[in-house]
């Protein structure tokens, strides 16, 4: 392919915090909140709050989160993903939509959002700074940020998708053309909405006035969540899944996320020899094999997706520990042949998705890790122009097949594909990563955590080399097309093929391959339990920060 395009590989450094996001104006919002004396969840929620103005393509107040949060000397997961509605069955959606499978957008796609609340959990337990406070630079961009590339890229492709006389388009095409580069873009409704949650706190968009709102929209436009889904939804916390590979600990979040998908597939990984530190660098990895094994591993842990993955209340009971054991793990790279292609099984998840991952780091050493989204670009398309929310369409992932695992039903939550990740290293975190990209996310995960151990590569490094992906073709096809970014090395792509790969060339910094973004952190003492105060609180010595070049993010530091 073409002669690898270079890119800077070194990570911004700070010492007393740092934020990573897709978008430079809501990384920004994050690091003021920690100059102010805010905490890393301080910063994530600011953060995530204004990447819902300036990324309301990938995420929003009508989205889904999964959080990672190490404090206090501890890690702990928080599930901020919504449930479908009370009336949502399986014969009720196959007469909505008239047929035996979900769409992928619509208003049988909507299940309660659960960011928001997610956000006021994460508040209650680990927040510094007023709720208000953290929402007052998310508020100033709703009412006027400037229109990037991608975003104008993205509205375009909405309206096509949506319509230009849609309540979608009345909310993020309001001036009935494409958006100029740097024309200012206003979102009144949602810069209200905002405001209404800096007043009156999360519990806002669950119960009361916006919350009522909310539910006479969603029910003139057919979906099935009503005021009293909205008010009984609740996060939940929990243990983060944890693994190790190559002797290091390796954590995401459990199921309904994706996070056991990751560490299954590096639990895989490491049952085979990885090629030798040499072979890791900006042409990708120079081992045809190697991407071979883990191409083949991706697709083995797809198929257990569709086996077992779900709302953890509804998963077989021993599916969980099966997936991330070591003897399953075995199994599976057992029946990998170093030297052909298998025949991949077909999926019954959608492609794809729209999402956002971040990172925060604080002075007191604690960090947290986030994936928030709305799926599918914009989500469902049913966009409320009042409140300026868009909401998600995570609900096209159930299957309307009642002995299929992820199979609809009233109150439950739908397979995620959001996967943050931790590396720790010495009972602490090393390296808070993540990344946006629908179902590559465990992919994506996976080759940053082999080309950081085995490559020993730096995280800027990591995150920019060129990837590879098991995708699929077609909605809810096999992922039987093997994807390699156009930076790949030809004599990788040939080795792939002389194996049976169907090799896809994709272009150079192609955001489809996902946004990854990482922070590293070095200890010089243990995290701080006392708060602000002064040197001795702080026991980091130094954060190392990165974001990928194909986004539109830069990382902050302090």
């Amino acid at each position: 392919m073409n002669e690898a395009i270079l890119v800077p590989s070194t990570p911004a450094f700070g010492r007393r915090g740092a934020v990573v996001s897709p978008q430079r104006l809501a990384s920004e919002a994050g690091l003021g909140i920690l100059r102010a004396g805010g905490s890393a969840v301080d910063a994530a929620i600011a953060t995530n709050a204004a990447l819902a103005v300036v990324a309301s393509h990938s995420c929003g107040l009508g989205g889904d989160a999964f959080w990672l949060i190490w404090a206090d000397g501890r890690q702990s997961a928080l599930n901020g993903s919504g449930r479908s509605g009370a009336a949502a069955t399986i014969e009720a959606a196959r007469s909505a939509v008239r047929g035996r499978r979900l769409p992928l957008h619509g208003p049988w796609t909507v299940t309660v959002p659960g960011a928001v609340r997610s956000w006021g959990d994460a508040h209650t337990r680990h927040g510094r700074l007023a709720w208000a406070t953290l929402l007052e630079p998310a508020i100033e961009l709703a009412e006027g940020f400037p229109a990037t590339p991608g975003w104008i890229s993205a509205v375009e492709r909405g309206v096509a998708l949506h319509g230009p006389g849609s309540d979608w388009a009345r909310v993020f095409r309001a001036r009935g053309r494409a958006w100029r580069p740097g024309e200012t873009v206003v979102i009144s409704g949602l810069a209200g909405t905002l405001r209404r949650l800096a007043a009156e706190g999360p519990d806002a968009a669950y119960e009361g006035r916006l919350a009522r709102r909310t539910a006479r929209y969603l029910a003139a436009r057919g979906a099935p969540v009503s005021a009293a889904d909205l008010a009984a939804h609740r996060s939940e916390w929990g243990e983060p899944l944890v693994t190790t590979y190559r002797g290091l600990q390796a954590t995401s979040h459990p199921p309904n996320s994706s996070g056991v998908l990751a560490l299954e597939l590096l639990g895989v990984l490491a049952c085979f020899e990885p090629p030798p530190r040499s072979a890791f660098g900006s042409l990708g990895v120079r081992d045809a094999r190697w991407v071979h094994v883990a191409l083949e591993a991706a697709r083995r842990v797809f198929a257990d997706r569709d086996r077992w993955l779900t709302d953890p209340a509804w998963m077989a009971p021993d599916a969980l520990a099966t997936m991330i054991s070591p003897a399953h793990a075995a199994e599976l790279a057992a029946t990998i042949d170093p030297d052909a292609v298998a025949v991949p099984r077909a999926l019954r998840a959608p492609r794809g998705g729209g999402t956002v991952y971040l990172a925060a780091a604080d002075r007191w050493g604690s960090a947290v890790s986030l994936i928030e989204s709305n799926y599918a670009g914009f989500g469902s398309g049913l966009a409320d122009p009042q409140t300026g929310i868009a909401f998600q369409n995570r609900g096209a992932f159930f299957s309307l097949e009642p002995r299929h695992p992820n199979a609809l039903a009233p109150g439950k939550r739908t397979m995620h594909t959001l996967t943050p990740g931790m590396l720790m290293r010495d009972g602490r975190p090393w390296l808070v990563h993540g990344s946006m990209g629908g179902e590559i996310q465990p992919q994506v995960f996976a080759q940053f955590v082999s080309a950081v151990v085995d490559g020993g590569l730096d995280i800027a490094s990591a995150v920019a080399m060129p990837r590879w992906a098991a995708d699929v073709v077609r909605h809810h096809g096999p992922p039987s097309v093997t994807a390699l970014e156009g930076r790949f090395d030809p004599e990788v792509a040939a080795g792939l093929e002389a194996r049976g790969h169907r090799v896809s060339w994709r272009a150079d910094f192609d955001p489809s391959l996902g946004h990854q973004h990482a922070l590293e952190l070095s200890w010089r003492g243990q995290p701080s339990r006392r708060g602000p105060g002064g040197p001795e609180d702080e026991p980091l010595e130094a954060i190392a920060a990165t974001t990928d070049p194909r986004s539109e993010g830069g990382p902050s530091v302090w």
